[in-house]
């Protein structure tokens, strides 16, 4: 397949209306900026849907999709192997991840030009979002892992600017620095597992590093260190990068935090983007990870499911709608990960595989369509809180069709596209690790009961006292709401075991009743038990909080890992390593420093007369310089 050349429109695209709008967007209208922000994400969606028609449909694939590079230029060359290129790589999940980012992007966009209208900085807001778009469509398309890792660190700083867009307000810039810094300690391991790869296979290429069978590994086998081979090793610490940006435990704190920006940037981070990121690491370094680290490929498993698990139970008692979508982002995630962690490589061992990437495209798209719902909600009543909302179907009823539309699709009720993704993560689980198949059963039925616990609370119970009437959003942002509707119904129907696997070649697969039949059953009972406590108000849920006692406010609070981490860096950190450091520093280094320059002065004001400037003191003494050094020759010649 020829004609990709125009890909590089891409990512050019969102960086221009960046440029321009950063840089011109204070001299004009600000809807000037938010319609050219619009226009030219809506061109680079186009493109991207374009690319993925010509890719996945314009040719036969008998002998699986190719990889194709448009476009690449070498950028840092260190040896004949090991350089550092700047390029356009298109194969399966590349071009899938276009899709996705552009399609929640465009939607962003359009649905801020209603949801920002007024807000001060709007420009700016658009600015961002298109740094935002162009630093992730720069990392999805890398043709090698430190091209990844620049635009990786863009995603970051993209990051920090929006969620700290409101910078007057103390929590929004408290957030923005939080998960600044807790992705940056994830980022120097994804570094250092760079850098090791490179030194043991000496490229950074995708194409020679996924490749299965290659011989470039041929020498890691004796490499190793504390017992763990240098893959083992490499392909951990690359994790630990990807588990920071796809907020796994421990590096989950900064997500919940996050929803101190802009509701349309929750759902940019949340659904497309920087949180998928992670996903999107592991699923490039599959092959590396299933044939040279198994053990990280176990590692994986276990961490998505324990995350998976862990936010599901939080996300039972939280209030703040954003926050409760935002660890049902957490335990989607963990889904994904398992689903790699579990998979084999190749047809139906490579289940797993597809399977993730086919949940993280429906995902996408059902949860861009929740944030964006909870964004019209708040829109409309001014609060985050349920138990400030209540009855609200009565008034916005596109966003409530569309809203109860995404909390069916992500409970798994067929035939919604979020049935047949969980279902084939739940099958590839099942067949590799009975007790991650458990663990995600849990969290299935965990899943219907919060979100549904969210559904009622907001839609149905009585009507609070609004301060005014809620109306329903305008039509730049009920638009995106209806569209992601439709595609949270219909994109489960897309061949992705045809379009999107581990090795490139299309497989068969089917129903497998015995999973999916509990699974739906577990979906309903949650959904039945969010009805019986939460569809009318009542004391029972109250009732119970009291009766689960220290459980239930532990899991309120989120077991405490905020104030966990708080006490280990300032009273241990900052008390027993960087007091006495900043001490020796001080003290001893500086003290140091100090001392030789006092010697130093002390000397000079002793001889300071030697530079008098008096013709007779020079003489005095270049006459006793020469005394001396006759004197001291004729000893040693004596």
């Amino acid at each position: 397949m020829t004609g990709f050349a125009y890909t590089i429109l891409i990512p050019l695209i969102p960086l221009i209306v960046f440029l321009v709008t950063g840089l011109l967007g204070m001299k004009w209208k600000p809807i000037v900026s938010g319609l050219l922000g619009t226009i030219g994400m809506g061109t680079t969606f186009t493109l991207s849907l374009l690319t993925a028609g010509k890719y996945f449909f314009g040719g036969h694939h008998a002998d699986g999709f190719q990889t194709i590079i448009p476009f690449e230029t070498t950028w840092l060359r260190f040896t004949d192997t090991l350089h550092i290129n700047m390029g356009i790589l298109l194969d399966p999940i590349s071009v899938m991840m276009l899709v996705v980012i552009t399609t929640i992007s465009f939607m962003v966009h359009l649905y801020s030009l209603g949801y920002m209208k007024g807000e001060k900085g709007f420009a700016r807001f658009y600015a961002f979002l298109s740094l935002f778009t162009f630093s992730m469509l720069g990392l999805v398309i890398a043709t090698n892992i430190f091209q990844m890792y620049i635009f990786w660190e863009l995603v970051g700083v993209s990051s920090f600017l929006l969620i700290g867009f409101y910078y007057t307000k103390p929590s929004a810039v408290a957030a923005s620095k939080k998960a600044f810094i807790v992705t940056r300690f994830a980022d120097l391991g994804f570094l250092i597992g760079i850098l090791i790869l490179s030194f043991v296979t000496g490229t950074f290429d995708f194409g020679k590093l996924t490749e299965p069978g290659t011989a470039i590994f041929g020498s890691a086998a004796s490499m190793s260190f504390m017992g763990i081979s240098a893959m083992t090793w490499a392909m951990t610490l690359i994790f630990i990068g990807g588990a920071g940006k796809s907020a796994m435990f421990p590096l989950h704190i900064w997500l919940p935090d996050a929803m101190e920006g802009p509701t349309p940037v929750s759902a940019l981070i949340h659904a497309a983007t920087m949180v998928v990121a992670g996903v999107f690491l592991v699923a490039r370094m599959f092959p590396v990870i299933h044939f040279q680290a198994p053990a990280a490929q176990e590692i994986i498993g276990y961490v998505g499911g324990f995350t998976s698990l862990f936010a599901a139970v939080i996300a039972i008692t939280q209030f703040d709608i954003k926050r409760v979508l935002a660890f049902s982002t957490l335990s989607q995630l963990g889904y994904m990960m398992l689903a790699l962690g579990v998979s084999g490589y190749g047809g139906e061992e490579g289940l797993g595989y597809m399977a993730s990437m086919f949940h993280l495209f429906t995902h996408a798209m059902f949860k861009a369509l929740l944030f964006l719902g909870a964004g019209s909600i708040i829109h409309a009543v001014h609060s985050n809180y349920m138990y400030d909302m209540g009855g609200l179907r009565k008034y916005m009823p596109v966003t409530h069709i569309t809203f109860l539309i995404a909390c069916l699709t992500i409970a798994g009720v067929p035939p919604l596209s979020g049935f047949f993704s969980k279902d084939e993560i739940l099958v590839a689980a099942l067949h590799h690790n009975k007790l991650l198949f458990a663990v995600e059963f849990i969290v299935a039925g965990l899943t219907a009961f919060y979100m549904f616990r969210l559904y009622f609370n907001v839609f149905w119970g009585k009507d609070r006292h609004y301060h005014h009437t809620p109306h329903e959003s305008p039509l730049t942002m009920s638009i995106p709401l209806m569209f992601l509707a439709v595609a949270s119904v219909f994109s489960g129907f897309l061949p992705f075991h045809h379009l999107v696997t581990s090795d490139k070649m299309g497989f068969d697969t089917e129903m497998h009743m015995a999973v999916a039949v509990p699974s739906v059953l577990i979906g309903l009972l949650g959904i039945a038990m969010a009805w019986i406590l939460y569809k009318k108000e009542s004391s029972i849920p109250a009732k119970l909080a009291n009766k689960f006692g220290i459980l239930y406010t532990a899991t309120y609070n989120k077991f405490y890992f905020d104030e966990i981490y708080l006490f280990v860096t300032r009273r241990i950190i900052f008390n027993y390593i960087s007091r006495p450091i900043a001490w020796f520093d001080r003290h001893i280094i500086d003290g140091f420093m100090v001392g030789i320059g006092l010697v130093t002065e002390k000397i000079s004001y002793q001889i300071k007369g030697m530079q008098s400037g008096q013709l007779q003191h020079y003489a005095f003494m270049f006459v006793a310089g020469t005394l001396a050094l006759a004197l001291s020759l004729l000893y040693f010649l004596m």
